[in-house]
């Protein structure tokens, strides 16, 4: 599953966490592969089901 980008950078950005958001958007593809980028995404306390809501 791929998650469109600017929805992680609007979620980090909600939470207060700016640098967070300002880092992902510069390294991420626009598409972020849930599966490829899990690690990351469980570092960020981002929870995939969450976002396929919001996507």
């Amino acid at each position: 599953m791929t998650i469109p980008k600017h929805v992680i950078v609007r979620t980090l950005r909600e939470r207060g966490q700016g640098s967070r958001a300002d880092w992902v958007e510069r390294e991420l593809p626009d598409e972020v592969d849930t599966h490829k980028h899990s690690s990351l995404l469980a570092t960020l306390k981002i929870s995939v089901e969450d976002l396929a809501g919001q996507a």
